[in-house]
């Protein structure tokens, strides 16, 4: 699908981690109802066929939504299912290898910490830029922390839009005001809250307030 750059503005990236008695559709479902405005589904732990179903009733989920669905990492499989486009870091497959298994118009989007990773991911066929953590997370332990400048120069060296990610919070995220980010990436402070559609509404507001 063509995606806009405002569809960047509020980035929900899955984890199962909290779950409870709910599956993860319907936390999904639920953070899509409260304005999220893009979804990653990201499993680390499950086996194919799992992620392959998931992934295919998700995409049926989000196109509901008329929301871009991407998968973190597998690109064999958002081949397969048909899914948006993918989502790979730095130690994942190259993004130009990505962007040619992909073909030209699936949505491509590349980790970046350093402005040269920004740069090459970008020359690459990248859409967008994850950058971070821009905050410390419990979400990803070995996430080194991405300075408020270093986002800043990565913004201003790239023509694709940004996105920063790891530890953004309703309360830190008016911080990230004026870095040039187009949109912020969000795990726990949607997923891990006791009402996500709650919680992605205000996030939502609060990204609308401080990024457009």
């Amino acid at each position: 699908m063509k995606f806009d750059k405002k569809d960047l503005l509020l980035y929900a990236v899955t984890d199962r981690s909290w779950l409870g008695d709910q599956t993860l559709y319907q936390q999904a479902e639920a953070c899509l109802k409260g304005g999220a405005t893009f979804l990653q589904l990201r499993e680390k732990e499950l086996d194919t066929a799992g992620f392959k179903e998931e992934a295919l009733a998700m995409k049926e989920l989000c196109k509901r939504y008329r929301v871009p669905f991407v998968l973190d990492d597998n690109v064999k499989l958002a081949v397969e299912t048909g899914a948006d486009g993918v989502h790979v870091g730095q130690s994942d497959m190259e993004a130009g290898e990505v962007r040619s298994l992909l073909g030209p118009d699936k949505i491509l989007g590349v980790s970046a910490q350093t402005v040269e990773e920004a740069i090459l991911a970008e020359k690459q066929g990248a859409d967008y830029l994850g950058v971070g953590a821009v905050f410390s997370t419990s979400t990803k332990l070995d996430a080194d922390n991405v300075s408020a400048e270093t986002l800043r120069e990565i913004c201003r060296a790239v023509r694709i839009p940004v996105i920063a990610i790891g530890g953004i919070t309703k309360e830190n995220l008016p911080s990230l005001s004026g870095s040039g980010i187009v949109g912020v990436a969000i795990v726990s402070a949607i997923f891990a809250s006791p009402d996500i559609t709650k919680a992605t509404s205000e996030l939502r507001a609060i990204a609308e307030k401080t990024l457009l």
